[in-house]
Protein backbone atom coordinates (compact mmCIF):
# COMPACT_ATOMS: atom_id res chain seq x y z
CA UNK A 1 0.00 0.00 0.00
CA UNK A 2 1.84 3.19 -1.07
CA UNK A 3 2.22 6.06 1.71
CA UNK A 4 -0.35 8.90 2.34
CA UNK A 5 2.46 10.71 0.71
CA UNK A 6 2.79 9.47 -2.26
CA UNK A 7 -0.53 8.81 -2.72
CA UNK A 8 -1.53 12.46 -2.48
CA UNK A 9 1.45 13.89 -4.40
CA UNK A 10 -0.42 11.43 -7.29
CA UNK A 11 -3.23 13.23 -6.78
CA UNK A 12 -1.61 16.84 -6.94
CA UNK A 13 -0.70 15.87 -10.48
CA UNK A 14 -4.22 15.27 -11.75
CA UNK A 15 -5.14 18.21 -10.10
CA UNK A 16 -2.84 20.69 -11.42
CA UNK A 17 -3.35 19.06 -14.85
CA UNK A 18 -7.61 19.89 -14.51
CA UNK A 19 -6.70 23.32 -12.83
CA UNK A 20 -4.51 24.41 -15.99
CA UNK A 21 -7.10 23.45 -18.59
CA UNK A 22 -9.82 25.01 -17.05
CA UNK A 23 -7.87 27.94 -15.78
CA UNK A 24 -7.17 28.63 -19.23
CA UNK A 25 -10.89 27.95 -20.87
CA UNK A 26 -12.72 29.55 -17.93
CA UNK A 27 -10.98 32.61 -16.72
CA UNK A 28 -9.83 31.33 -13.91
CA UNK A 29 -13.30 30.19 -12.33
CA UNK A 30 -12.58 26.81 -11.07
CA UNK A 31 -14.05 26.82 -7.88
CA UNK A 32 -17.41 27.25 -9.03
CA UNK A 33 -17.86 23.20 -9.54
CA UNK A 34 -17.98 23.55 -5.75
CA UNK A 35 -20.21 26.45 -5.67
CA UNK A 36 -22.91 25.36 -7.90
CA UNK A 37 -25.48 27.50 -8.03
CA UNK A 38 -24.82 29.09 -4.36
CA UNK A 39 -28.30 29.70 -3.64
CA UNK A 40 -30.70 28.73 -0.83
CA UNK A 41 -34.35 28.94 -0.69
CA UNK A 42 -35.51 31.80 1.01
CA UNK A 43 -39.79 32.97 0.33
CA UNK A 44 -42.19 32.39 -2.38
CA UNK A 45 -43.64 35.42 -4.86
CA UNK A 46 -46.45 35.71 -7.38
CA UNK A 47 -45.08 34.52 -10.28
CA UNK A 48 -43.97 36.82 -12.76
CA UNK A 49 -44.26 36.74 -17.12
CA UNK A 50 -40.70 35.82 -18.30
CA UNK A 51 -39.74 33.72 -14.47
CA UNK A 52 -38.34 30.03 -15.24
CA UNK A 53 -41.52 27.43 -14.61
CA UNK A 54 -38.64 25.21 -13.04
CA UNK A 55 -38.98 28.14 -10.03
CA UNK A 56 -42.67 27.30 -9.32
CA UNK A 57 -43.66 26.40 -6.05
CA UNK A 58 -46.59 23.48 -6.73
CA UNK A 59 -47.40 22.94 -3.50
CA UNK A 60 -47.96 26.73 -2.36
CA UNK A 61 -49.85 27.22 -5.99
CA UNK A 62 -51.94 24.33 -5.20
CA UNK A 63 -53.43 26.19 -1.95
CA UNK A 64 -55.21 28.21 -5.12
CA UNK A 65 -54.34 31.41 -4.03
CA UNK A 66 -52.88 31.89 -7.39
CA UNK A 67 -49.21 30.85 -8.91
CA UNK A 68 -45.97 31.60 -6.90
CA UNK A 69 -42.21 30.90 -7.26
CA UNK A 70 -39.42 29.96 -5.13
CA UNK A 71 -37.06 33.38 -4.42
CA UNK A 72 -33.55 32.29 -3.33
CA UNK A 73 -30.97 34.13 -1.62
CA UNK A 74 -27.17 33.79 -2.16
CA UNK A 75 -25.30 31.00 0.67
CA UNK A 76 -22.29 32.24 2.08
CA UNK A 77 -21.06 28.59 2.28
CA UNK A 78 -21.35 25.30 0.11
CA UNK A 79 -21.06 22.25 1.53
CA UNK A 80 -19.64 19.26 -0.61
CA UNK A 81 -20.15 15.06 0.27
CA UNK A 82 -18.42 12.44 -1.05
CA UNK A 83 -20.73 9.30 -1.00
CA UNK A 84 -18.04 6.74 -2.51
CA UNK A 85 -19.88 3.23 -3.26
CA UNK A 86 -17.38 0.47 -1.62
CA UNK A 87 -19.40 -2.66 -2.34
CA UNK A 88 -17.89 -5.89 -3.74
CA UNK A 89 -19.05 -5.24 -7.12
CA UNK A 90 -16.29 -2.33 -7.64
CA UNK A 91 -13.47 -4.88 -6.76
CA UNK A 92 -13.64 -5.73 -10.62
CA UNK A 93 -10.58 -4.50 -13.46
CA UNK A 94 -7.34 -4.89 -14.09
CA UNK A 95 -5.13 -5.28 -11.17
CA UNK A 96 -4.30 -1.07 -10.30
CA UNK A 97 -7.29 -0.40 -12.45
CA UNK A 98 -10.34 -2.00 -10.56
CA UNK A 99 -13.40 0.11 -10.10
CA UNK A 100 -12.61 1.19 -6.39
CA UNK A 101 -9.21 2.02 -7.64
CA UNK A 102 -10.40 4.20 -10.10
CA UNK A 103 -12.98 5.37 -7.31
CA UNK A 104 -10.37 6.48 -4.86
CA UNK A 105 -8.00 8.28 -7.13
CA UNK A 106 -11.26 10.08 -8.50
CA UNK A 107 -12.21 10.25 -4.79
CA UNK A 108 -9.20 11.69 -3.97
CA UNK A 109 -8.78 14.24 -6.59
CA UNK A 110 -12.37 16.16 -6.11
CA UNK A 111 -11.62 15.94 -1.94
CA UNK A 112 -8.08 17.72 -2.95
CA UNK A 113 -9.85 20.01 -5.16
CA UNK A 114 -12.70 21.21 -2.92
CA UNK A 115 -9.68 21.51 -0.04
CA UNK A 116 -8.19 24.05 -2.27
CA UNK A 117 -11.23 26.33 -2.54
CA UNK A 118 -12.45 26.13 1.11
CA UNK A 119 -15.40 23.90 0.65
CA UNK A 120 -16.61 22.76 3.42
CA UNK A 121 -16.06 18.51 3.00
CA UNK A 122 -17.81 15.52 4.00
CA UNK A 123 -17.50 12.06 3.24
CA UNK A 124 -19.62 8.64 3.39
CA UNK A 125 -19.03 5.35 2.23
CA UNK A 126 -21.32 2.79 1.55
CA UNK A 127 -22.32 -0.80 0.82
CA UNK A 128 -25.36 -2.32 1.76
CA UNK A 129 -24.72 -0.03 5.41
CA UNK A 130 -23.46 3.11 6.26
CA UNK A 131 -19.32 2.13 6.05
CA UNK A 132 -17.78 4.77 6.66
CA UNK A 133 -18.96 8.58 7.66
CA UNK A 134 -16.98 12.20 8.32
CA UNK A 135 -18.82 14.94 9.12
CA UNK A 136 -17.96 18.47 6.78
CA UNK A 137 -14.84 20.04 7.49
CA UNK A 138 -12.10 22.00 6.52
CA UNK A 139 -8.39 22.28 5.88
CA UNK A 140 -5.94 20.76 4.49
CA UNK A 141 -5.48 18.11 7.40
CA UNK A 142 -9.02 17.27 7.30
CA UNK A 143 -8.50 16.69 3.48
CA UNK A 144 -5.71 14.34 4.06
CA UNK A 145 -7.50 12.50 6.54
CA UNK A 146 -10.44 12.13 3.94
CA UNK A 147 -7.71 10.74 1.73
CA UNK A 148 -6.16 8.73 3.83
CA UNK A 149 -10.24 6.52 5.15
CA UNK A 150 -10.32 6.46 1.26
CA UNK A 151 -7.39 4.58 0.56
CA UNK A 152 -7.19 2.43 3.73
CA UNK A 153 -10.90 1.76 4.22
CA UNK A 154 -11.66 -2.39 4.71
CA UNK A 155 -15.58 -2.90 4.02
CA UNK A 156 -17.47 -4.66 6.65
CA UNK A 157 -19.91 -5.65 3.73
CA UNK A 158 -19.83 -6.86 0.13
CA UNK A 159 -23.47 -6.22 -0.77
CA UNK A 160 -24.66 -2.84 -2.72
CA UNK A 161 -28.00 -1.23 -0.97
CA UNK A 162 -28.14 2.20 -3.14
CA UNK A 163 -31.77 3.04 -2.13
CA UNK A 164 -31.88 2.17 1.27
CA UNK A 165 -28.09 4.37 1.56
CA UNK A 166 -29.36 7.26 -0.43
CA UNK A 167 -32.26 7.46 2.34
CA UNK A 168 -29.82 7.70 4.90
CA UNK A 169 -28.07 9.88 3.51
CA UNK A 170 -30.42 12.07 2.83
CA UNK A 171 -31.37 12.05 6.38
CA UNK A 172 -27.52 13.11 7.70
CA UNK A 173 -27.60 15.84 4.81
CA UNK A 174 -30.02 18.28 5.74
CA UNK A 175 -28.60 21.29 4.35
CA UNK A 176 -28.62 21.76 0.38
CA UNK A 177 -24.86 20.54 -0.69
CA UNK A 178 -23.16 19.56 -3.32
CA UNK A 179 -22.93 15.76 -3.68
CA UNK A 180 -21.03 13.84 -5.56
CA UNK A 181 -22.02 10.15 -5.96
CA UNK A 182 -19.23 7.63 -7.49
CA UNK A 183 -20.62 4.36 -8.01
CA UNK A 184 -21.28 1.72 -10.38
CA UNK A 185 -25.32 1.64 -9.79
CA UNK A 186 -25.33 -2.66 -10.28
CA UNK A 187 -28.82 -2.19 -8.60
CA UNK A 188 -32.15 -1.74 -8.80
CA UNK A 189 -35.27 0.10 -7.19
CA UNK A 190 -32.71 3.09 -6.31
CA UNK A 191 -34.42 5.20 -9.14
CA UNK A 192 -37.31 7.16 -6.60
CA UNK A 193 -34.43 7.95 -3.78
CA UNK A 194 -32.35 9.28 -6.58
CA UNK A 195 -34.75 11.28 -7.86
CA UNK A 196 -35.34 12.71 -4.79
CA UNK A 197 -31.49 13.52 -4.03
CA UNK A 198 -31.31 15.40 -7.10
CA UNK A 199 -34.50 17.47 -6.39
CA UNK A 200 -33.16 18.54 -2.70
CA UNK A 201 -29.50 18.97 -3.52
CA UNK A 202 -27.12 19.62 -6.50
CA UNK A 203 -26.11 15.91 -7.53
CA UNK A 204 -23.20 14.87 -9.36
CA UNK A 205 -23.76 10.91 -10.70
CA UNK A 206 -20.15 9.39 -11.45
CA UNK A 207 -20.93 6.57 -12.87
CA UNK A 208 -17.98 3.83 -13.14
CA UNK A 209 -18.03 0.95 -15.76
CA UNK A 210 -15.07 -1.59 -16.44
CA UNK A 211 -14.92 -2.68 -20.32
CA UNK A 212 -15.99 -5.94 -19.30
CA UNK A 213 -19.04 -5.14 -18.13
CA UNK A 214 -20.15 -3.86 -21.84
CA UNK A 215 -18.10 -6.27 -23.70
CA UNK A 216 -17.12 -9.62 -21.84
CA UNK A 217 -14.27 -11.66 -24.06
CA UNK A 218 -15.20 -15.46 -25.23
CA UNK A 219 -13.53 -17.35 -23.05
CA UNK A 220 -16.04 -20.15 -23.83
CA UNK A 221 -17.49 -21.82 -20.72
CA UNK A 222 -15.82 -20.54 -17.44
CA UNK A 223 -16.91 -20.59 -14.01
CA UNK A 224 -18.27 -16.77 -12.35
CA UNK A 225 -18.41 -15.55 -9.01
CA UNK A 226 -20.81 -13.23 -8.13
CA UNK A 227 -18.62 -10.42 -5.89
CA UNK A 228 -21.25 -9.59 -3.38
CA UNK A 229 -23.18 -13.10 -3.01
CA UNK A 230 -20.34 -15.10 -3.60
CA UNK A 231 -22.69 -17.28 -5.70
CA UNK A 232 -20.68 -19.13 -8.47
CA UNK A 233 -22.45 -20.28 -11.99
CA UNK A 234 -21.44 -21.01 -14.95
CA UNK A 235 -21.45 -19.63 -18.25
CA UNK A 236 -21.15 -20.01 -21.85
CA UNK A 237 -18.88 -16.47 -22.55
CA UNK A 238 -18.83 -17.41 -26.42
CA UNK A 239 -22.47 -17.53 -27.12
CA UNK A 240 -24.26 -15.13 -29.20
CA UNK A 241 -26.87 -14.56 -26.90
CA UNK A 242 -25.22 -14.31 -23.75
CA UNK A 243 -23.08 -11.60 -25.43
CA UNK A 244 -25.91 -9.77 -26.25
CA UNK A 245 -27.82 -10.49 -23.15
CA UNK A 246 -24.30 -8.80 -21.30
CA UNK A 247 -24.41 -5.78 -23.76
CA UNK A 248 -28.18 -4.96 -23.48
CA UNK A 249 -27.96 -4.92 -19.41
CA UNK A 250 -25.19 -2.54 -19.83
CA UNK A 251 -26.95 0.04 -22.54
CA UNK A 252 -30.03 -0.39 -20.46
CA UNK A 253 -28.59 0.64 -16.89
CA UNK A 254 -26.38 3.66 -18.42
CA UNK A 255 -29.30 4.53 -20.73
CA UNK A 256 -31.87 4.52 -17.25
CA UNK A 257 -29.33 6.78 -15.30
CA UNK A 258 -28.65 9.57 -18.00
CA UNK A 259 -32.14 10.25 -18.58
CA UNK A 260 -33.17 10.21 -14.39
CA UNK A 261 -30.41 12.62 -14.41
CA UNK A 262 -31.19 14.88 -17.15
CA UNK A 263 -34.81 15.19 -16.19
CA UNK A 264 -34.00 15.81 -12.77
CA UNK A 265 -31.10 18.44 -13.17
CA UNK A 266 -28.43 16.34 -12.03
CA UNK A 267 -24.78 15.74 -14.15
CA UNK A 268 -23.80 12.73 -15.36
CA UNK A 269 -20.68 11.82 -15.94
CA UNK A 270 -19.73 8.15 -17.55
CA UNK A 271 -15.91 7.18 -16.16
CA UNK A 272 -14.98 3.88 -17.62
CA UNK A 273 -11.89 2.27 -15.61
CA UNK A 274 -9.55 2.28 -18.84
CA UNK A 275 -9.13 5.54 -19.57
CA UNK A 276 -7.59 8.82 -18.37
CA UNK A 277 -10.66 10.35 -15.83
CA UNK A 278 -8.90 13.50 -16.04
CA UNK A 279 -10.51 14.85 -19.32
CA UNK A 280 -13.92 13.54 -18.37
CA UNK A 281 -13.41 15.56 -14.95
CA UNK A 282 -12.58 18.90 -17.13
CA UNK A 283 -15.70 18.60 -19.80
CA UNK A 284 -17.66 18.15 -16.37
CA UNK A 285 -16.05 21.31 -14.64
CA UNK A 286 -16.13 23.28 -17.57
CA UNK A 287 -20.19 22.04 -18.00
CA UNK A 288 -20.82 23.17 -14.60
CA UNK A 289 -19.21 26.79 -14.54
CA UNK A 290 -20.54 27.43 -18.52
CA UNK A 291 -24.35 26.89 -16.76
CA UNK A 292 -23.51 28.60 -13.39
CA UNK A 293 -22.52 31.53 -15.27
CA UNK A 294 -25.32 31.33 -17.75
CA UNK A 295 -27.71 31.35 -15.04
CA UNK A 296 -26.32 33.89 -12.71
Amino acid sequence: MPSLKEITSKLRKYEIRMRKVINSHMQGDYKSVFKGSGLEFDDVRPYQYGDDIRSIDWNVTAKGQGTFVKTYKEEKEQSVFLLLDVSASQDIGSEGKKKSDVAQELAGVLALSAGKEQSSLGLMCFSDQTELYIKPGKGIQHTYRIIHEIFNLQPKSPRTNLNSFIRTAMGMIKKKSIIILISDFIDTDYEKSLKSMARHHDLIVIHLVDTREKKLPGLGIVPMRDKESGRVIWMNTSSVLFKNKIETIYTKNKKNIEELCKKNQADYLEVPTNEDFVPSLIRLFSLRNRTTKSSA
